[in-house]
């Protein structure tokens, strides 16, 4: 026994070096990763919570507080007048734990999509859960309404009223995590309507494609051109759902037209199809005006899509669909069916966020911010790549940088990445030869401060124009 003692204690002392005020986590954690990985095996007898106190310099309180939470967790038997020994855990003997997620580490990170992450109002945000927290009633904490907090419907049916000069009715919105799952449940009601092709822009983001293939759905790729997606092509494409980016297209950045949308809801109509309109970033905008949704001029033909991800941070899975009468108790029950509805804190903590003003304070914050970057981004193409014309710049989160003609822009994005570059081609977002309408990059500038995006251009300047 003393032996096993001591092997314990030299084990677990080296992990309790250094952890200061915490002591007891850290030999906790070595204990438990000592029997996972195998070091101490099944029926294998601990030291009395006395004893092991006593080798480790703890108070005997944390060795028996240790004893009960692995024993909770299943890695430890405790049998009184037997003593604690390691549990038998099976395949779990010699598992090691899972390795993390890796991610690659880019020295500039140029993708689009993303906002700037450190502007996100933590602060505020804590202040809004705490006040959720509190007014929540017991019953609020039970089992979600699929359809989404009516705290938070009432308040985003104002805000898209407001901002996006779209009536709506609380009734109207599904509240999901994030803008992928409501396309995922929209994909989930198509197929069971029985559709197996929906159209989508061409170029347009591929992972969207991607989801709607999983679900069964044949993403087809519909040309663009200065005014939008072309009508007539979706007229003869055999869909009767099409998916838009009509505020700002992703990736080329253009509006669609005010003739482009009547055309569209005329062929919606004619074809008794619907329009998925993605409204992914239409809050962010500089040099236009701002633009109605599609969906005010037809409610009954138009899904709307919309979340928190560009406006606040992605990690939240916040997003909403504002959907005709028809389509509504189809898609709560496929939100139901899918997880039983999103997290009411978070939801009731947004609310209170729109309610308060916070929510537009900061989009009022993060737009000169976002401008800031954008006019630095270009500033340093104009100096450094000056045959390089950005297109798509009167708002979003990212330009679309149009290269000389005959540059191979794959060939390019893989030269970049191997100095630690993200800069995506435009060619991966097309879908077909049309959706190539020029070599580009897509470059993203929300996240990246502007003394990092001028250091990344001169970097991409040097290694597309190599000194000889």
């Amino acid at each position: 026994m003393a032996e096993e003692r001591t092997t314990l204690r030299e084990l677990l002392l080296p992990a309790l070096a250094g952890a200061g005020g915490r002591r007891g986590k850290a030999a906790e954690a070595a204990l438990r990763a000592a029997i996972r990985s195998g070091r101490l095996p099944a029926r294998t007898r601990l030291p009395s919570s006395r004893d092991l106190a006593g080798q480790l310099g703890l108070a005997r309180g944390t060795v028996t507080a240790i004893y009960e939470q692995l024993a909770a967790e299943g890695y430890l038997l405790s049998r009184h007048g037997s003593g604690t020994t390691v549990a038998p855990l099976g395949d779990l003997d010699h598992r090691p734990a899972p390795a993390p997620v890796q991610h690659p580490t880019w020295v500039f990170d140029l993708r689009p999509g993303l906002p700037a992450l450190a502007a996100f109002p933590r602060a505020e945000w804590l202040g809004a859960e705490r006040d959720a927290l509190a007014a929540m009633t017991d019953a609020e904490l039970g089992y979600p309404d699929p359809a989404g907090h009516s705290g938070l419907r009432t308040e985003l049916a104002g805000y898209l009223g407001r901002v996006r000069a779209m009536p709506t009715s609380p009734e109207d919105i599904v509240i999901t995590s994030g803008a992928a799952e409501a396309l995922t449940l929209i994909a989930q009601v198509l197929y069971a309507r029985g559709q197996r092709r929906v159209a989508v822009e061409d170029p347009s983001h591929r992972e969207q494609a991607g989801l709607l293939a999983y679900h069964g759905l044949r993403p087809i790729g519909i040309p663009l051109d200065a005014h939008g997606v072309r009508v007539p092509e979706l007229a003869v494409s055999d869909c009767s759902a099409v998916l838009v980016s009509a505020a700002h297209q992703f990736p080329l950045g253009m509006a669609l037209s005010p003739d482009r949308r009547r055309a569209l809801l005329d062929w919606a109509k004619a074809s008794d199809g619907v329009v998925l309109e993605d409204d992914y970033d239409a809050e962010h905008r500089y040099d236009r005006p701002a633009l109605g949704a599609i969906r005010a001029l037809d409610p009954d033909r138009v899904l709307y899509l919309g979340s928190v991800s560009k406006v606040l941070v992605p990690a939240l899975r916040i997003g909403w669909l504002v959907v005709p009468p028809a389509w509504r108790a189809e898609l709560v029950e496929a939100k139901r069916q899918h997880d039983l509805g999103c997290s009411a804190l978070p939801q009731a903590a947004l609310a209170g966020l729109l309610r308060s003003g916070g929510y537009d304070r900061h989009l009022r914050r993060t737009r000169r911010l976002y401008r800031q970057r954008r006019d630095a981004l270009l500033a340093a193409l104009r100096t450094a790549l000056p045959d390089w014309r950005p297109v798509g710049i009167a708002a979003g989160l990212h330009v679309v940088v149009r290269l000389p003609e005959g540059t191979d822009d794959a060939a390019l994005q893989r030269t970049l990445a191997r100095h630690g570059i993200n800069a995506p081609a435009l060619s991966g977002y097309a879908h077909s030869a049309a959706g190539r309408p020029f070599p580009g990059l897509v470059l993203g500038y929300g996240a990246t401060p502007p003394d990092r995006l001028r250091a990344a251009v001169t970097t991409i300047a040097r290694l597309h124009q190599p000194v000889p």
